[in-house]
């Protein structure tokens, strides 16, 4: 009992955190969606046609869904962690009672929440634009919760490592925020040059906007089994390695 206590006050705590903000967690996903939307999907969508079948539009909506569960799992954890560990809350956890794991459980379900809501309110944005049909629902939860837990704890990996407010930016800004518009968000893999398509299926982000665009629509560049493998090994291996730095203390004890 006492650890849900502990699990329970960290999700709350969590969720508080980003609700209170809203106009800066909630608001501007959707205003940047809307303007994706209008850009990509309406002006410049006209002019491509369709991709495997399917309008441009309607391409482009799992992309962009899943885009921003990405961000705002990642975004959340990682500001949230380090600020604990800014504002030295955090040895108020170190002395507690409380098990890492219930620790790293806490924040990544504050992660998860936080961007399985921006892809609820994404998804109602893009009806506005184009009709979203979901073509098995069951899968498109599943991925969308593997997802989120995924870049959750990349999050939280950031957050243990970082030494600076700067730190926090560098991996959203150089690393996340490139892969995520290289990773089959606005186009498909077909399109591109062969060896680019051979360098693109290097990018796990790929995988992820696939199998969603696949659970949608039913179309997909690469192999699903493989996109779901692939997610789950790096959930296991970034558990371990959270788990294992907290452990160790680093970023965390002095």
């Amino acid at each position: 009992m006492s650890l849900f206590i502990a699990f329970n006050t960290i999700v709350r705590k969590e969720i508080y955190r980003f609700i209170r903000i809203w106009p800066q967690t909630l608001l501007p996903p959707a205003i940047t969606t809307a303007l994706y939307f209008l850009i990509f999907g309406k002006l410049i969508g006209d002019r491509i046609g369709t991709i495997h079948g399917t309008s441009y539009m309607d391409y482009i909506v799992p992309g962009i869904i899943l885009m921003s569960v990405i961000t705002h799992s990642y975004a959340n954890v990682v500001s949230s962690f380090y600020s604990t560990k800014f504002q030295r809350n955090i040895e108020e956890l170190l002395v507690a009672p409380v098990p890492n794991w219930v620790i790293l459980a806490g924040y990544i379900s504050g992660g998860i929440l936080r961007g399985v809501l921006v892809g609820v309110v994404v998804a109602v944005i893009s009806l506005f634009f184009a009709p979203l049909t979901i073509q098995n629902p069951a899968m498109a939860i599943v991925v969308v919760l593997l997802t989120s837990t995924l870049f959750a704890l990349a999050g939280f990996i950031n957050a243990i490592l970082a030494e600076s407010f700067d730190d926090i930016s560098i991996i959203p800004n150089f690393v996340l925020t490139p892969l995520s518009y290289l990773g089959g968000v606005f186009y498909s893999v077909d399109m591109l040059p062969e060896i680019w398509q051979h360098i693109s299926l290097g990018n796990p982000i790929l995988y992820m906007v696939n199998a969603f665009r696949f659970s949608v629509l039913g179309v997909s560049d690469v192999d699903i089994s493989l996109a779901f493998l692939m997610t789950g090994g790096f959930i296991l291996l970034m558990t371990f390695f959270a788990l294992w730095m907290l452990q160790r203390g680093t970023g965390i004890k002095t």
